[in-house]
């Protein structure tokens, strides 16, 4: 008489036991499919062991998002930033692997849509009042035409995610002021690129949270860091001259991999 109930109980024992297993099992392999969009800084520029097929995008395996898919292995990773790339750019070109199936998003643009490139440019080479004036070009364009063209970006982003996790990453101040440079541009102007990488920084993440999505700061984390530290995670104005004013591997490892990383 005991020994049907000593037969289903073991056959619960097993049948919960096998369901463990699958449940663990299942925990481990699942992950997000994770796209990674945007510009320089989002494919690694400056910070070498650039993937060849990806050509002028110059993709490293040291930027931040290879270095996050390599350490949590998503069930996908498709890595569509590319060197130059604007808000255009990303809607254009980059949102081919987004679908409804796609779990987290990172993207980090809208420097070049500022030019800041050539703001950089005038401020090396041409006196510090081009340098003063080019700056304030670009924040009134920050201010007046960026917003909008980061939210048409936004909104494509997520018309072809609905359901992902969107992260967008900022950009890090360049300058330690005062600093250890003897040479290059004045405090004064280093002081001023700052204050445009701030409102840059500010201006994306308003748009990026009315959209939804969390912003990644990176500014505190390349405190020490910036350029005219001891120990910069920025490259200066270097050769080549496509790595100038961008992340090294430290850079993106300790300052970028540990910002995105916390808000994915």
């Amino acid at each position: 008489m005991k020994r049907p109930g000593r037969v289903s109980a073991a056959f619960a024992l097993i049948l919960t036991f096998a369901l463990s297993l699958f449940g663990a099992g299942t925990a481990r392999s699942a992950g997000p499919n994770f796209v990674a969009l945007g510009d320089s800084y989002a494919s690694g520029v400056g910070s070498g062991a650039y993937d060849g097929a990806s050509g002028a995008c110059r993709r490293s395996v040291k930027a931040y998002p290879a270095l996050w898919a390599a350490a949590h292995a998503p069930t996908s990773f498709a890595f569509t930033a590319c060197s130059g790339a604007r808000t255009a750019d990303v809607v254009n070109s980059q949102l081919g692997p987004v679908n409804a199936a796609t779990g987290l998003i990172s993207v980090t643009v809208g420097g070049n849509d500022a030019s800041f490139s050539d703001v950089m440019t005038t401020c090396v080479l041409d006196s510090q009042t081009a340098c003063l004036n080019r700056i304030a070009q670009a924040r009134t364009f920050v201010d007046k035409t960026l917003p909008g063209r980061l939210d048409a970006a936004y909104d494509a982003i997520r018309a072809k995610g609905p359901h992902a996790h969107v992260v967008v990453v900022g950009y890090p101040r360049f300058y330690q002021v005062p600093g250890r440079c003897l040479v290059g541009i004045g405090d004064t102007a280093r002081n001023a690129v700052n204050a445009a990488a701030d409102e840059l920084d500010t201006v994306i993440a308003k748009r990026a949270a009315d959209h939804g999505f969390t912003f990644a700061d990176v500014r505190t984390a390349f405190t020490k860091h910036e350029l005219c530290s001891a120990s910069p995670w920025l490259h200066s104005l270097t050769l080549p001259v496509d790595d100038s004013y961008h992340p090294t591997a430290a850079g993106q490892a300790g300052g970028y991999l540990p910002r995105f990383g916390a808000a994915a």
